[in-house]
């Protein structure tokens, strides 16, 4: 065992959890669930591997996944998601790892799942995050999504080998719905944060990461998943400015969990 906590967030992952958890076991006896208000056997599951599960609402990721590094045993935190998994390799790699030094975080790759098949190339192919770190030092930003870890000056970043296996999406539909929902929080974020929708933004962003993930970063050889990642996430990244757009336009005080958004704007979509 490692003198690392695993911290894992979780709402309905009943399918997918007790991989993460099974892996997460042979890294520590120290695996903190933080719930949030599942209504499959997500919380039974976790609770009969033994793990500390807490039920908190939901105030964002970053939020959720500091309450669960607060609980925590040890400073040392591996924050995964439920439909992350670590590898045998990464398992490995982190039991000969020497942990004297708070002042160093660890770079992860990750291999992306699309249903059954792992992509290789495109943006999804050469995703990596910082997923290790001592909580004396680092915490998650506080952000509505794409939640970001605030690293202090002076922090030295690793790579550690081997990978967590990213689980993303099971289907076309599942990955529609997902990216549906990231875009109306991307929405609010920009919004509150005084970000505004523009000709490039709506238009050329878009075209631009299309040719360079599909093109230049070879998504086209993942065949009908890479061509459905490349085009669903420029329709999704435009939809995420139009709903920025709508916000500006309503020019509105808007609260940060409560974003109007035009349902016929979705239909579109």
């Amino acid at each position: 065992m490692v003198p690392v906590s695993v911290v894992i967030i979780t709402k309905n992952e009943a399918d997918i959890i007790a991989q993460s958890i099974n892996k997460a076991l042979l890294i520590t006896r120290d695996v903190v669930i933080i719930d949030n208000g599942s209504t499959d056997n997500t919380v039974q599951i976790a609770r009969e591997a033994r793990c500390r599960v807490y039920t908190k609402k939901w105030d964002g990721y970053a939020a959720n996944k500091n309450k669960g590094i607060e609980l925590a045993e040890y400073d040392w935190i591996l924050s995964i998601d439920a439909d992350e998994v670590p590898d045998d390799e990464l398992i490995n790699a982190l039991s000969k790892l020497n942990l004297n030094d708070s002042m160093v975080v660890y770079d992860i790759k990750f291999r992306s799942y699309f249903g059954d098949k792992m992509i290789r190339f495109g943006k999804w192919g050469h995703d990596h995050h910082i997923r290790l770190f001592n909580r004396t030092q680092v915490k998650w930003s506080d952000s509505p999504v794409h939640e970001t870890l605030d690293i202090p000056a002076g922090v030295q970043r690793k790579k550690l080998q081997g990978n967590l296996q990213h689980y993303s999406v099971k289907d076309i539909n599942d990955f529609h719905n997902k990216s549906v929902n990231y875009a109306h929080l991307c929405a609010r974020k920009y919004y509150l944060n005084g970000k505004r929708s523009t000709f490039v933004k709506l238009y050329l962003s878009p075209l631009f990461n299309f040719v360079k993930n599909y093109v230049f970063r070879l998504g086209f050889l993942d065949g009908t998943e890479g061509w459905a990642i490349a085009s669903l996430t420029v329709k999704h990244t435009r939809l995420k400015y139009i709903l920025l757009q709508q916000l500006e336009e309503s020019n509105t005080v808007v609260k940060p969990q409560q974003v109007y958004i035009d349902e016929a704007v979705l239909a579109e979509y």
